[in-house]
């Protein structure tokens, strides 16, 4: 962790006004980055009688909708006294005195945080039963009532895809420092083949990976699900697609894969299992037009990553060098989209 004499001016003096209004820290915290917040600047707040987690939007000109702390504040209070795992609330700010932009404060969940797809501290047996409990966390969610729980008005209804695609498309060409034909190709391709609205509505949540989960030290419980800042209403299948890119990238990319793997021995599902698991879990028959959404999934983040590199180039991200990388990753992302499409 970042030593807290390294923590940016601004930031440490937030501090006394943390302690004020989350007085179960005990007193004023000393903050230390975690290091590993990319889209948005993540510390650790070590108070005198207990931690907390801050979250910060980075400085700097932001593009519209992103870096959204406040939003991910209100999910995960809504989502708080039901079956889906998250810390809990314990403060919301914005353009205080001390600070300039939005910034939230969260319970810290115990546990550990599994960075490498292909779990490589666990056996067999425990990889499978951790992707199966991901697989149930994801189904969970998709059957959550969002206006039960407040959420009724988090997303527009209808269309989802079209409006997803316009708004990548959108920051994408905001964040674009060079053509590449890929994504020409892609997103003329995406395009021309939307699938009808089926009118499939759930809270999703936008970045469902194993890196933004905390598991419990000695099983495969999901202890909490993080980084909910692209989070929205829109159609549940965004969030099963995306999560299985990850069979597909590389292993040695800057978003790990499962790509090139013997997922059989290590004893991890292939990607038509763990959409089958879903299904089942979700009641449905199958899934039509899966490679529009894998390929929508590929450009979404390329669109991400395009954007913090960006930012990068502009001075402005919160870790350059992954950062950098980023940059160098829409590239393979883009080539991946591709090929899915060719191979269909």
């Amino acid at each position: 962790m970042t030593d807290a004499a390294a923590i940016p001016a601004d930031i440490a003096a937030l501090a006394p006004l943390i302690a004020a209004r989350v007085p179960s820290l005990g007193g004023v915290p000393q903050i230390r980055s975690f290091g590993k917040g990319q889209s948005n600047p993540t510390y650790l707040l070590e108070g005198p009688s207990k931690h907390a987690v801050l979250r910060v939007q980075p400085p700097g000109p932001l593009l519209k909708g992103a870096h959204a702390v406040d939003r991910e504040h209100r999910v995960m209070r809504a989502l708080h006294n039901t079956p889906i795992p998250v810390p809990e609330m314990l403060m919301e700010g914005g353009q205080d005195a001390t600070l300039d932009r939005k910034f939230i404060v969260m319970e810290m969940v115990s546990g550990v945080t599994h960075w490498d797809p292909a779990l490589p501290s666990q056996t067999p047996a425990q990889r499978a039963a951790i992707y199966d409990a991901m697989n149930a966390l994801l189904a969970d969610l998709h059957m959550v009532d969002p206006i039960a729980c407040g959420l009724g008005d988090f997303g527009r209804p209808g269309n989802y895809f079209a409006r997803q695609f316009a708004t990548w498309t959108r920051q994408y060409r905001a964040a674009e420092t060079e053509e590449n034909p890929d994504i020409e190709r892609l997103i003329n391709w995406l395009e021309a083949n939307q699938p009808p609205d089926d009118g499939a509505v759930a809270l999703v949540h936008g970045d469902f990976r194993i890196d933004n989960m905390i598991f419990a030290e000695n099983s495969a419980e999901v202890r909490a699900l993080l980084d909910w800042e692209l989070s929205t209403l829109g159609h549940p299948l965004a969030d099963l697609a995306y999560q299985c890119m990850q069979w597909r990238l590389p292993h040695t990319n800057a978003f790990k894969g499962l790509g090139g793997l013997d997922r059989a021995a290590l004893g991890i599902p292939d990607e038509a299992s763990y959409v089958d698991a879903y299904c089942r879990r979700r009641g449905l028959s199958g899934i039509d037009n899966w490679t529009f959404y894998l390929a929508f999934s590929f450009f979404r983040l390329s669109a991400i990553l395009q954007g913090i590199y960006r930012r990068y180039l502009d001075g402005n991200a919160a870790n350059a060098e992954t950062a950098l990388l980023y940059g160098k990753t829409v590239p393979i992302l883009a080539r991946l989209a591709t090929e899915a499409i060719d191979g269909a």
